[in-house]
């Protein structure tokens, strides 16, 4: 049987969580959707014991490719490495520390076979380490027919997104080095897309505030942030955008740097005054012709971007965050069940840069 789905999984750090992962991939697979499927793990020179642990996976169980880099390449230039490898028609990118909900492939599975999209997307839930899952804020955008206007504005990530490879090759659609790397791919992906599907149903179970992962790491490295975006607008300048595209596409990354920009797990204090200028020089660069700032506290920001006016927005930022202090003090963010199978009843949840 042709491979129909390649999942490829880079691998870095991960030693607590790999097993749990590749057994995910698999699991309740019949056999025949099991030969559909090929699972290739990327070793990204890890300094830990995940390179020895693949090959015994491989070795116990089979149906495991391992490819081991000599250097540690990062994330991005890791997933290309697997991609060049891939064979199946589909090529799913699974980060090693998250995990597949029981079911998830063989959807995917059934959904490409029908609808034979060049871009399958697909819904997920936030995982804490204490289990609690929660449904993420930009989950909702998956209801009704696929929009690319409003699709959009999902999560730029690689894993909600299942790609055809043929149109990967034909677009030359690749990630970078560097942090963010997802930024001038998965954007990309979906603007290029002749047929865009959705599958909304949970696949994908996403692990929030890691020790270690990039998102839960206060680095200069998030500045890098400012290079991937420029490298999307010139693929952007490069495809003649629609207008109305290059508006929403604006207001989606100012709105992403700034909550870059107001996480403390990721900028330390002493360095937002010079990420929160980055911004502002981000936006001289790349404002569109007609664009206006979003409505509410989400657009006041917007305009102390656009005015470079950073002692405005540490006042601002400083004053929600004793209002959300308060919040949280009189009431819990509710968890979904994991017993649900299918999208669960959406819950909003904000956060304040």
């Amino acid at each position: 049987m042709d491979v129909l789905l390649t999942v490829v999984v880079p691998v870095y750090g991960v030693e607590g969580y790999l097993h749990q992962c590749l057994d995910s991939i698999r699991a309740g697979l019949n056999p025949e959707e099991n030969a559909a499927v090929e699972v290739i793990a990327v070793d990204d020179a890890s300094p830990d014991t995940c390179g020895a642990m693949l090959d015994a996976y491989a070795a116990r169980h089979g149906g495991l490719r391992v490819l081991h880099l000599s250097d540690n390449v990062g994330l991005g230039p890791a997933r290309n490495a697997g991609l060049a490898q891939a064979r199946g028609r589909y090529v799913w990118f699974v980060d090693s520390d998250d995990l597949l909900p029981a079911g998830s492939v063989r959807a995917v599975l059934d959904r490409l076979r029908v609808t034979e999209p060049d871009v399958l997307l697909i819904d997920h839930l936030r995982m804490h380490d204490d289990g609690r899952l929660q449904t993420d804020a930009s989950s909702v955008l998956l209801d009704g027919a696929p929009d690319l206007s409003r699709l959009i504005g999902l999560q730029h990530t690689a894993w909600n997104r299942i790609l055809r490879r043929e149109f990967l090759d034909k677009h030359d659609l690749r990630f970078p080095a560097g942090w963010y790397e997802d930024v001038p791919f998965s954007n990309p992906v979906l603007i290029a897309a002749e047929h865009l599907d959705v599958l909304n149903r949970v696949c994908y179970h996403y692990r929030i505030g890691r020790a270690g992962a990039i998102t839960a790491t206060r680095s200069d490295r998030h500045f890098e942030a400012f290079g991937q975006w420029d490298r999307f607008y010139a693929w952007l300048d490069g495809a003649g955008a629609d207008p109305a595209l290059r508006v929403r596409v604006f207001t989606l990354m100012i709105s992403h740097l700034l909550v870059v920009a107001g996480n403390e797990n990721r900028m330390h204090p002493s360095r937002r005054r010079a990420f929160f200028r980055e911004i502002a020089a981000l936006y001289r660069r790349h404002r569109p012709a007609g664009y206006l700032p979003p409505a509410g506290a989400a657009g006041l920001k917007h305009r102390l971007v656009a005015a470079n006016s950073y002692t405005l927005y540490a006042a601002l930022r400083a004053g929600y965050r004793v209002a959300g202090l308060r919040r949280r003090g009189t009431q819990r963010t509710p968890a979904v069940s994991r017993d649900i199978p299918s999208p669960p009843q959406r819950v909003k949840t904000t956060s304040i840069p």
